[in-house]
């Protein structure tokens, strides 16, 4: 069937001499892999940089379903052109941080516009926001927990607590098993939980404490998706906000 919709690059890998195999999260039929001929070719129809990690696009594909199926591109273009994430180093660590969580996280084959218009919202704003980027990464990784059915979960009253990483839920107790966040941690992670992506920034954090935080947060994810491993773009991101 030939298949047109929007989709976001997570990953790309060379294949052949002037081909690429795209991992793309379309909006209408969720994560599939692509193939694109001669994209790395002077002639190019569909120019390679289309195909960098979290660019936008809209295809038209010859599309085969099933698992490990390879669709083949027919069509690419630019479905978003950014403004500053291509041009600015910081923005572009922090896409390529979303990047490598979204392929570590979604495999769903289905249709999920909730999950597509928020990756779509993030990238926007990561673009064209004037204040400080340097929580973006932590704020993603608490809100997109959501999207995968584990985000921390508070049933307790206003106070000091502690948060369960094994669990995903606040305890006014200390939990007798670990790992868990003491309750200056278990205080940001509410902080993020409850203040709007346009207001991110002004959480206050110093760089030990952004750190600390990204550690935490990544061991949740860990507990939390089958084989999400390391993630590389960790180093990528400390170098340049630091």
């Amino acid at each position: 069937m030939l298949l047109t919709t929007r989709g976001i690059v997570f990953r790309t890998l060379k294949y052949g001499e002037t081909s690429v195999i795209c991992d793309i999260f379309t909006e209408d039929r969720g994560l599939h892999a692509f193939i694109a001929g001669s994209v790395r070719s002077t002639r190019a129809r569909m120019p390679y940089p289309l195909f960098q990690h979290m660019s936008v696009v809209e295809i038209v594909a010859y599309f085969r379903e099933g698992e490990g199926a390879l669709s083949r591109l027919k069509e690419a273009r630019s479905g978003l052109v950014y403004e500053r994430i291509p041009f600015d180093v910081k923005r572009g660590a922090v896409a390529l941080f979303m990047a490598e969580i979204c392929r570590k996280c979604i495999r769903e084959t289905e249709e999920n516009r909730e999950l597509f218009d928020f990756l779509i919202e993030q990238l926007l704003f990561l673009d064209h926001t004037d204040t400080p980027i340097a929580n973006l990464h932590l704020h993603f990784l608490v809100q997109l927990s959501a999207y995968l059915g584990f985000q921390p979960q508070d049933e307790t009253e206003d106070g000091e607590s502690y948060f369960d990483l094994q669990e995903g839920v606040f305890l006014l107790e200390k939990p007798l098993h670990g790992p868990f966040l003491a309750p200056a941690e278990a205080g940001v992670l509410k902080n993020f939980l409850l203040t709007p992506l346009e207001e991110c920034h002004t959480i206050v954090l110093d760089r030990m404490q952004r750190r600390g935080m990204l550690q935490s947060l990544l061991q949740f994810y860990e507990m939390h998706v089958p084989g999400f491993g390391e993630v590389n773009s960790v180093e990528i991101l400390e170098t340049v906000f630091g």
